[in-house]
Parts: structure tokens; sequence; C-alpha cells
């Protein structure tokens, strides 16, 4: 599907923040085939600042589907607000029934979705999900056919205010020009796409020894799976969890030699700030098209397992109970990884 010189374009991604991210390159391939259009972004408040940072949107609507926006009555005004908009056309690379829903209420009549969305009838023109290409590539299959060939290397692409700027670079200078920083994302709403503690304090002094200060990020909810590596290394580690939002994170990101995360949004993150990305694998595979693109970055993982991918989101316990995904991804070889990409 081939989106060419419209006017007004809405989109719709209210997935994970993860998804979010991965959908800002579709955004920029957009405002390059419709350099004189409006591109509205239709995403929940979480994800908001993710889509208000795009250099592509005009404007964001805020759909909050579980608290104002909850239930079939909410959903079905706040399409038919949609539709007063006027929009030419609506692009959702979300596959839920909700988000089919309000494409179906919207009446708007040019549709683009996934043929594997739920709901899909809803789509006048529906696009072939290729399990075969990374998410990135997917999404911009729905509005250009040039996406495998033209399209893999679009980097998610946000921009920085003075103040996010400033607020960064006062922690940055107050660290010794002597030292480089890594960064550690070592949370995920996921347990077994959560790499063990022990492990990711066994690598940290590793890179502390090698000099390395060790930046711990992270959400609110993270802070205290943080402080618990911090306090186990003594110095040398910060925990920044919940102390920075998205994008003052990915500006702190571009500060940094590296970024080692699991299988989870800040692996997003570090593609935005164009910097090397070690994703460590647990119970997901870098195949399901969630692995980080740019050049600088890799992943780690164990591929002999009969029982790994369990799934494509990951679980909250082991569904065989030994979590041998992580258990047995020894820290010396996230090391040697390590390596070669410093």
């Amino acid at each position: 599907m081939e989106i060419l010189n419209q006017n007004k374009i809405v989109v719709i991604q209210t997935a994970f923040l993860g998804d979010a991210v991965l959908t800002l390159p579709m955004l920029e391939v957009l405002a390059e085939k419709n350099p004189n259009a409006k591109i509205d972004v239709v995403t929940i408040p979480k994800n908001s600042e993710i889509f208000l940072a795009s250099p592509f949107v005009n404007d964001v609507i805020i759909y909050d589907k579980r608290n104002t926006h909850k239930g079939i009555k909410a959903l079905f005004t706040f399409a038919k607000d949609l539709r007063k908009k006027n929009y030419d056309v609506i692009v959702a690379p979300h596959r839920s029934l909700r988000t089919s829903l309000l494409v179906l209420f919207s009446g708007i009549k040019e549709s683009i979705g996934f043929c594997n969305s739920t709901f899909s009838l809803v789509y006048k023109h529906p696009v072939s999900y290729n399990y075969k290409l990374h998410e990135t590539v997917r999404n911009i299959s729905l509005i250009s056919d040039e996406a495998e060939n033209r399209y893999s290397k679009y980097l998610p692409k946000v921009f920085f205010t003075d103040e996010i700027k400033q607020k960064v670079d006062e922690l940055f200078s107050s660290f010794s020009t002597e030292r480089k920083t890594i960064a550690i994302a070592s949370g995920s709403i996921w347990f077994t796409k959560r790499y063990p503690k022990e492990y990711f304090i066994t690598i940290s002094r590793a890179l502390i020894n090698k000099n390395y200060l060790i930046l711990l990020i992270g959400s609110d909810g993270e802070y205290n799976l943080n402080e618990e590596i911090r306090q186990a290394l003594n110095e040398n580690c910060i925990n920044l969890a919940g102390k920075y939002s998205i994008i003052e994170t990915i500006y702190l990101l571009t500060k940094c030699s590296l970024l080692i995360t699991n299988d989870s949004a800040p692996t997003h993150f570090g593609m935005a700030a164009n910097i090397p990305v070690l994703t460590i694998y647990c119970s997901t595979v870098p195949d399901f098209g969630f692995s980080p693109y740019n050049e600088k970055s890799s992943s780690v993982g164990l591929n002999n397992l009969t029982c790994k991918p369990c799934g494509i989101h990951g679980y909250q316990s082991c569904p065989l109970s030994h979590f041998n995904c992580g258990q047995k991804l020894l820290p010396e070889n996230v090391l040697e990884k390590l390596e070669t990409l410093l």
C-alpha cells in the first residue's frame, strides 16, 4: 500500500512503549511521501511523550483506554470525535480489537491495517504482516511498497529541547571527563525477559574494573531492582531509575558509550540515541523482529534450548520452572560479546 499526496493522516498506536518507538520511522516515511500533510497520532498517555518529540507529528491525541476512554461507549464517542476531524487516511500498526473498532466507528474511508489484526475486515486496505521482517519494516510496509528494500535502516528520531539537554548535561558535568559511561537497563515487565540481577552485578563489576561508570536506567517501578544492583557494587554506579523522562533518557544515552538491556523498550531508546546496544535475550529471540538494527548494535542469547522461545512477550514466571534461558546465559558470554562492541 502506497500513501501519497494526502492532506490529513491519523495513525493509531496504543500498544506498548517499545512499539510506539518503532512506529517513529513509519511517521518519517509518511512525512517524506506526503510533505504537505498534517500527521496526527492517537496514543495512550504513557506513550504521548514519544510522539510529541517526533519532528514529523503535527498533533498527539490521547486515548486513555484504561481510564477516561474505558468501555465501548467511551470508545464510540472517541471515534466519533475522530470522524469530526475529517482525516483522509487512518493507519493502524496496532493489531488489537480496540484499534479495529476505533477504525470502524471513525468512519474514515481510507483505512490501512495488518491482515492479522483482530477484526481485520474493517480495513479497506489490509496489508500482510511479514513475520520475517523487523517490526520497523513491517510498520513501514503499511504505507510504502518499498519498505523492505529502502527503509530497513531508518532509525527512530526524536528532538531534544534545551531544557532536556540542560538537565542531562548537568548530570554529566558532575562526572570525571576521564570516565566513560555505560548504561544498563535491568528491568522488564516480563520476568522471563529479565536477565538475572546477580549476572548484571557481575557484568557491571567487570566494567567498573575497566574504569567505566555504570548508569542504571529505568522507570519508577524498576528503582528497587536497580538499587539492589547499585548497593552490591557500592561505588562507580548510579541508580537513575525514575529520575528522567523517556526523551530525557534517550538524550542521556547519546552521551553513553554503550547500552546493555533486556529485550524491552530501552533497546529502541538506544537506537533512537544511535549508540551501540547489546540486547540480552532470555525467553525471546531476535527473529521476532524487535532487535536493535543500527549498525553499532548486537544481541546475545542461548539458541540451543528446545523450550525457547516460550512466548513472544514472555511470562511472569518460567513455564517450566527452571528459567534456563536466563540462568545458563552466563556473564562471561555477555562480556565476550561486549568486548567486540567496546
